[in-house]
């Protein structure tokens, strides 16, 4: 974990670097995040804009939605506790603790989703049933009439 935030780190140097470098462009560290981040940032809405575009399609958006904007919560938050925990030595800086944090949220989703799923078509085989029963013939007023007498 750590090599990889040193390597992060060498990367976006190298970056400023090949800035620099290549294009003569002499910038501060703000007016750099300002342009990087900025292009990387509507860059990355806009792939995520299509993306949702093409998920608007599902029936359950809504649960596939929640769980990209859960998953990416949980990816910056395992990072966090990893990065906490190499700052305070109370732990070891690991990336496989990052990824084994990550299984962990993604099986318990699985099995919620197992969960859902289930209730889900046991709601729906009730509405079919209670369908299948008002469908006998007699309207929901003659029903009403019936059994005031």
């Amino acid at each position: 974990m750590k090599g990889l935030i040193l390597w992060l780190a060498s990367l976006v140097n190298e970056v400023h670097d090949q800035i620099t470098l290549r294009f003569g462009i002499q910038m501060t560290d703000k007016e750099l995040h300002f342009w990087v981040i900025g292009l990387v940032g509507i860059l990355f809405f806009l792939l995520t804009y299509l993306m949702f575009k093409w998920i608007d399609r599902f029936k359950f958006k809504t649960t596939i939605l929640a769980f990209i904007y859960t998953f990416t919560m949980m990816i910056v938050l395992v990072f966090a506790i990893e990065i906490q925990q190499a700052i305070t030595n109370r732990g070891n800086m690991e990336f496989a603790d990052a990824v084994m944090g990550l299984w962990g949220f993604v099986v318990f989703f699985f099995i919620y989703s197992i969960v859902a799923g289930i209730m889900y078509g046991l709601v729906q085989l009730l509405k079919k049933r209670k369908n299948t029963k008002n469908r006998t013939g007699v309207s929901g007023y003659e029903k009403k009439s019936v059994r005031k007498k």
